[in-house]
């Protein structure tokens, strides 16, 4: 295949997973295609009595409720050993429950619920390539699903215009967003403590936020560069929260990199690890009610740590950076840049105190995720 024929194709996995997280972001449904079958899916975030009515008639059969491994955990069923697990849908489960089901910051509230019934047998392949695509919408892991056979496909999505994606374009997204990444724009920017900085914008093709690298000087591309992966974090970066070390890291940063004569910082579009700003509050909710960090982010539904390192490993190869000295305390970082062949020949600490208000994050930190704090 011509290399012009890969970034068509490559382009087009982009924009029909595009708009499937834009239409589910809406609360439309739309359907998934396995090679062997297809649901039609729609967030439980987004359910409403109307939405799921919807589904019921466009579906095959009666929606089910499909979550995450770590919710089902949660909710007192029993693990299957897959990613997802599936919950009929019982008469007395109206639309607002199934959305408390999926959101775990309504768990003191309602905490006698169930006993839900779990569904056995084989999990359909696109009900995790659909709790993924939710993920990439930064909504909560859970959908409502139906089957739909595979000759109806096409006249379903006619008559109802609903967008169709293929369970591979789901699964190859990531990759192939961090591939496509594309500078669009620089500018000399003098910072506070770093005057001499240039910030770089690279756009993913899938639409969305542009990650950024801030560069210090005029670092050597021969050598080892001294630089942070920064994921980004509007309450700690912009309005000083005290509840994360992420600002101090930030700005602290960018001095140690400007004291050392330069280097880079890469400033990613990640919040919450991941998870999107919304779920990040919502784990702060659960963190409030006295859970850690790792076990909020679980009870919603996701992994501890939702981030992909593939497109910091493209941004360094597109400004000219094979080898980094990386500045950081999560082993993670090094081996997700390492994976995607940058090599870290060092790692710098990157610690600063804690507070009354992240001594526990810091803590879980250290002795659940092994950041050397």
């Amino acid at each position: 295949m011509s290399e012009n024929k890969k970034n068509r194709a490559a382009l087009k996995t982009l924009r029909f997973v595009d708009r499937a997280i834009a239409d589910l972001r809406r609360g439309l449904p739309v359907i998934v295609c396995g090679p062997e079958e297809a649901s039609l899916v729609l967030a439980t975030e987004m359910a409403f009595t109307a939405e799921l009515e919807a589904l019921a008639e466009l579906g095959d059969d009666a929606p089910i409720l499909a979550l995450t491994s770590h919710r089902a955990n949660v909710l007192h069923v029993k693990p299957t050993g897959d990613s997802a697990v599936r919950l009929k849908i019982e008469d007395w489960m109206d639309a607002p429950l199934m959305r408390a089901l999926a959101d775990a910051t309504h768990d003191l509230d309602q905490p006698f619920r169930g006993p839900f019934t779990r569904l056995k047998g084989a999990l359909p392949k696109t009900l995790p390539g659909a709790i993924k695509l939710v993920k990439l919408g930064r909504l909560l892991p859970s959908v409502l699903a139906s089957t739909v056979s595979k000759d109806r496909i096409k006249a379903l999505a006619a008559a109802e215009d609903i967008s169709v994606v293929e369970l591979d374009d789901i699964s190859r997204f990531e990759e192939t967003a961090a591939l496509q990444l594309k500078p669009v724009a620089s500018a000399k920017v003098p910072l506070q403590g770093a005057e001499n900085t240039t910030i770089h914008a690279f756009r993913p093709q899938d639409g969305g936020i542009e990650h950024l690298a801030i560069v210090v000087g005029d670092p050597n591309r021969s050598e080892p560069v001294l630089a942070r992966l920064h994921s980004e974090c509007f309450t700690g970066d912009l309005i000083g929260s005290l509840k994360c070390d992420c600002g101090e890291q930030l700005r602290g940063a960018l001095k140690a990199i400007n004291d050392q004569g330069g280097g880079v910082l890469l400033y990613l579009a990640q919040e919450g690890r991941g998870i999107g700003l919304v779920n990040k509050l919502r784990a702060y909710k659960l963190q409030s009610d006295g859970f850690d960090t790792i076990d909020a982010n679980e009870r919603l539904g996701f992994d501890a740590d939702e981030r992909v390192f593939q497109p910091a490993a493209e941004m360094f190869r597109l400004l000219g950076f094979q080898k980094v000295r990386l500045m950081t305390n999560n082993p993670e970082k090094i081996e997700g840049l390492t994976r995607h062949g940058i090599e870290v020949t060092e790692r710098v600490s990157h610690a600063f105190p804690s507070n009354t208000h992240n001594e526990l994050y810091l803590a879980t930190k250290r002795k659940r995720s092994g950041h050397y704090l």
